[in-house]
């Protein structure tokens, strides 16, 4: 069996010049878009079975139909898998994955509102999955990736390991660039080695020849997250 998934194209060939300033600009500045009332109600819910599971906590953002959700659900049975996305159409299908599982959660939502939510509760996570987030490819899109997005910071203040996957090296690059400019934090950006995929987008970029790389970061490395401004001082920290 083959997959036909193409190969990503961009005009861009290296790290885009203006993301540097883009990160520090969100660093600088608190993103002050109101959270939506639907969102509110659905962190609620989340916030509820968080604290009846009271142990460590794993966020599978963008999860899709589900499939990775559930795997990370097996893989770390002591610990919350909640799985986010906000395609209506993709969680109908992941929906019949929750099945079995008294430790997984998956949920319809925006995702950069349960990231601010989580992060106002002081929420501390054990991981964060972002496997193959759309990467916008095209050069004048860099406010569309999500280490360019206002949220970033918020990303970044729910700690934990987090590891991204994607089929297009260079937006991982970026990803390590952009905390290395908010944290002062270096990790590689690795070629993921083949084995069991870990979600239906893994499966089709193997089947379709391409080769994938991993992005993992320990946001937690050394007890504590500092973000530094483009003037040197700490804007705000997160301790383990």
């Amino acid at each position: 069996m083959q997959g036909n998934s193409k190969q990503i194209t961009s005009n861009q060939t290296g790290i885009h010049p203006d993301l540097e300033p883009v990160v520090r600009r969100h660093l600088d500045s608190q993103y002050r878009k109101p959270c939506g009332r639907v969102s509110q109600a659905i962190f609620t819910e989340i916030a509820e079975r968080v604290s009846e599971h009271g142990g460590p906590l794993i966020f599978d953002s963008g999860c899709g139909t589900g499939e990775g959700a559930a795997t990370l659900a097996r893989q770390f049975p002591n610990s919350l898998v909640v799985g986010l996305d906000k395609s209506s159409v993709r969680m109908e299908k992941a929906q019949a994955k929750a099945h079995g599982f008294d430790n997984l959660m998956l949920v319809r939502a925006e995702t950069v509102d349960i990231w601010r939510m989580a992060r106002t509760a002081g929420w501390k996570l054990q991981h964060h999955f972002l496997l193959y987030p759309n990467p916008w490819p095209k050069k004048q899109h860099l406010k569309r990736r999500w280490h360019a997005h206002p949220v970033f910071p918020d990303l970044l203040a729910l700690g934990g390991t987090l590891h991204l996957r994607s089929n297009w090296r260079l937006y991982l690059e970026e990803f390590a660039f952009a905390v290395e400019v908010a944290t002062r934090k270096r990790f590689p950006v690795e070629t993921l080695e083949h084995g069991e995929p870990l979600s239906a987008f893994e499966r089709k970029y193997w089947l379709s020849g391409q080769t994938l790389y991993e992005y993992v970061a320990d946001l937690d490395a050394q007890g504590r997250t500092a973000f530094v401004s483009s003037q040197g001082f700490k804007l705000s920290e997160t301790n383990q």
